[in-house]
């Protein structure tokens, strides 16, 4: 018996591809090499499937945010790669995945001081988040004796607002970052994220950590995307409903027909990532053409407005996300960014990994 449930399609040569070419775009800018971030279930996609496609294009660094995700990852790829851990973990925690730590403050630095491990080091030079502060970057440059017994990697920061290029704050973390850097044990260093990327020779380095670029999303708002798309997801229409006008549909009675109506119930909802605020806001596609969410995304199910599409019947496919309606553009209709919409992307859809770019 087949389920009726979405199905999600991530084609991974599509992915291999985008980690090609942002490769050659950090290469012209003058940087010499680019890993991939992988956090998150590579953003909802799957890492146990993605960073095997990387590593096969050529992908030699990657990027996780937990211990976790980082065994996961290296279970998929095997042993050299370097994968390294942005949010940090102490020394033992990786057991024998041989992860590398990303060091965020002194406490860190302290804990893997004489360890001979491969490290990283970040500074903070504008997030205000994760990072050694100006304050802890100033005691660290008069005595960086806690940096001896560990193989300096790459100093590394993170961009802020890459995505809006011409922000003030691109050019002063720039300034801030190479300040910081000769002050500090010689060593690569890595920069841009994929917006950092697209913002030129300022922003190459020893090594780039492209992540949703990788995936589909826009680098480059406002302009065309550069990106090959990745992520498809059709859900089937498991029952049509004709109604009367002045007929409530779902939850809270908040759409109500204002003419005689075809109502499609979908097997989408919250549950599986289908953000609950698209609710009234959302559009599908069937056959290329627009088809409008009305009333409130529940948990499991959701109701398109098909009137005007009577080819639409039980068993039909709406498209959520495809190449009509991006990730971004769904993200962009609930008020979020195409980043939320493929993390939220949930397990009970029926995922389809092709090879097709």
């Amino acid at each position: 018996m087949t389920e009726l449930t979405g199905i999600l399609t991530i084609d991974l040569g599509a992915v291999a591809a985008n980690w090609a070419a942002i490769r050659a775009r950090h290469a012209e800018a003058g940087g010499v090499e680019t890993g991939a971030a992988v956090k998150a279930d590579a953003y909802g996609l799957g890492a146990g499937q993605v960073a095997p496609a990387l590593a096969a294009a050529g992908c030699r660094q990657f990027f996780v945010a937990h211990v976790a995700e980082g065994t996961e990852v290296r279970a998929a790829i095997g042993p050299g790669p370097m994968i390294a851990v942005l949010n940090g973990f102490r020394p033992g925690d990786d057991e024998d995945a041989g992860l590398t730590p990303v060091l965020n403050s002194p406490g860190d630095i302290a804990a893997w001081s004489g360890t001979g491990r491969d490290v990283l080091l970040h500074l903070d030079t504008g997030m205000a988040r994760l990072g050694l502060s100006p304050a802890e970057l100033d005691r660290l440059a008069e005595d960086p004796s806690p940096l001896r017994g560990v193989n300096l990697r790459y100093v590394m920061t993170h961009l802020a607002c890459a995505d809006d290029p011409s922000h003030e704050m691109n050019a002063g973390q720039a300034a801030r970052f190479a300040a910081a850097r000769a002050r500090l044990p010689a060593a690569p260093f890595s920069f841009a994220n994929s917006s950092g990327i697209f913002l030129g020779r300022d922003f190459a380095s020893d090594l780039a950590r492209p992540g949703c670029a990788l995936y589909g999303i826009n680098p480059t708002p406002g302009h065309p995307n550069p990106m090959r798309p990745v992520v498809s997801l059709a859900a089937p229409v498991l029952q049509v409903r004709e109604v009367p006008a002045g007929t409530a549909v779902g939850y809270g009675a908040s759409w109500v027909a204002s003419r005689p109506s075809r109502i499609a119930t979908v097997a989408v909802g919250y549950a599986d990532g289908y953000l609950r605020a698209l609710s009234g806001r959302a559009l599908g596609w069937h056959n290329g053409e627009d088809v409008p969410l009305i009333g409130r995304v529940s948990m499991d199910l959701s109701t398109f407005d098909v009137t005007d599409h009577p080819a639409i019947a039980p068993g039909s496919m709406i498209e959520l996300i495809g190449p009509d309606n991006t990730a971004d553009d769904v993200g962009a209709r609930a008020g979020t960014i195409g980043y939320e919409v493929l993390t939220a992307l949930g397990r009970r859809y029926r995922r389809s990994y092709v090879n097709a770019a």
